[in-house]
C-alpha cells in the first residue's frame, strides 16, 4: 500500500484492488449523499468522491491542492484521495475541497460521462 493513512486507507486499498483487477475507465468511492448534493455531476464518470481512480485514457491528471493524495496504480493511471480523514458531506471544507477538485479534473478534460458499450 502507498502513502495513504487513516480512514480512507481501506477504501483507498479497495478501490485500488478493483481498478487492478477490473481495469475501469474511472471509479469512485463516496455516499449517496455527497453525490446527491453534487447532483449536476452525478452522471458516471463526471465526479469525485473520497476517493476517485482516473484510467489513463482519460488524460493526466493535473496539480491538485492539499490534503489531496495522487498516487499512480501501477501502469493503470491515478487514484486521488481527497483527504486522509473520514470524508463527509456535511464538512462545508470537504464539500469546498471536492468541487474545487472536479473544477480542476473538468478543466484538464478527465471527467466526461461513461457511455454503455452498445449490445
Amino acid at each position: 500500500m502507498a502513502n495513504c493513512i487513516g480512514p480512507a486507507s481501506l477504501l483507498h486499498q479497495t478501490l485500488r484492488a478493483m481498478a487492478i483487477a477490473w481495469e475501469p475507465s474511472w471509479g469512485v468511492v463516496t455516499s449517496d449523499e455527497h453525490r446527491d448534493r453534487v447532483s449536476e455531476f452525478a452522471d458516471v464518470g463526471t465526479f469525485v468522491g473520497w476517493v476517485t481512480y482516473l484510467a489513463r485514457q482519460r488524460g493526466a491528471v493535473p496539480p491538485l491542492p492539499a490534503p489531496v493524495h495522487v498516487e499512480p496504480v501501477e501502469d493503470k493511471e491515478t487514484l486521488i484521495v481527497l483527504t486522509p480523514e473520514r470524508f463527509t458531506s456535511t464538512r462545508p471544507e470537504h464539500v469546498a475541497l471536492a468541487a474545487q477538485v472536479r473544477e480542476r479534473l473538468d478543466q484538464a478534460g478527465l471527467l466526461k460521462p461513461l457511455h454503455a458499450a452498445p449490445s
